[in-house]
């Protein structure tokens, strides 16, 4: 198992449009992948279940952990990190 801290600089946190494109990236993935709010003591959810990342209500400035276990979790652990690092594509 790997993990990753990484704190969200989202301005609107995983509200609906981001936390959907996390699920479809870590649904990209065999490896099983589970988030915790660190800031909140949320979780852990799964990384794939849209409701559960919904209910971690992660905002901006939040901690989260994400936990890799599985064949491709190397991988997995880039693309989540970097979708993160990209503010989930979004412009604000």
């Amino acid at each position: 198992m790997i993990a990753e801290n990484i704190k969200i600089l989202n301005k609107q946190g995983l509200h609906a449009r981001p936390a959907a494109t996390f699920v479809q990236t870590a649904k990209k993935f065999q490896s099983k992948i589970t988030v915790y709010n660190v800031t909140k003591r949320n979780g852990p959810v799964d990384a794939k279940n849209i409701l559960g990342i919904l209910s971690l209500g992660v905002m901006l400035g939040d901690d989260i952990t994400l936990n890799f276990e599985g064949i491709d979790a190397e991988q997995a652990l880039k693309a989540m990190c970097d979708l993160i690092k990209s503010n989930f594509g979004e412009s604000d």
